[in-house]
């Protein structure tokens, strides 16, 4: 029997997909970050740090863990099993994300020369799917964002959104 005064987990996934970020990963990983992520209720992070070279501390308290690791096969099941996902603007991981109807915060490597990011993540928020934001900007959209306005991706349609990045990517 569980015990009922046992509060229920909630997580976060952080996600850099196959690249290096390793300013998501340091910002995600700040006491500032940490200390949001306690009052708005979570007790996990959950980081994939793909290639980066960081590697943050991993953290393990009675009401709050930190764990990572670089890659695997399939973030699928870390996806499922998220309470809110981080993730930056790759294509491939904010698909994931939209389509596990998760809410979705993608983070903006505006490091990146020629960004194609932007355009993604901006059309994306812009059709009410996520919020995002630079590293800078995190802490405040944290803190002020409903995710529960959030709109799922509409299913079945992965020809619209295909459209949409070639549009994005210049090709059509």
């Amino acid at each position: 029997m569980a015990d009922s005064n046992q509060k229920p987990t909630k997580n976060v996934f952080v996600t850099v997909g196959t690249t290096s970020f390793d300013d998501l990963i340091k910002t995600v990983c700040s006491e500032n970050l940490i200390e949001v992520f306690r009052e708005l209720g979570y007790s996990k992070i959950l980081l994939q740090i793909g290639r980066g070279e960081y590697e943050p501390p991993v953290l393990q308290s009675d009401d709050f863990c930190v764990e990572y690791y670089r890659l695997k096969p399939s973030i699928s099941e870390d996806v499922s099993s998220a309470d809110l996902i981080i993730s930056h603007a790759g294509a491939g991981s904010v698909l994931e994300a939209m389509g596990a109807k998760k809410p979705l915060i993608v983070v903006i490597n505006d490091s990146l020369m020629g960004n194609h990011q932007v355009e993604l993540a901006y059309q994306l928020y812009k059709d009410g799917h996520l919020y995002y934001g630079t590293c800078c900007e995190l802490k405040n959209l944290l803190r002020t964002v409903d995710l529960r306005k959030l709109k799922p991706l509409e299913p079945g349609r992965p020809e619209k959104f295909g459209a949409f990045l070639d549009q994005v990517m210049g090709i059509s």
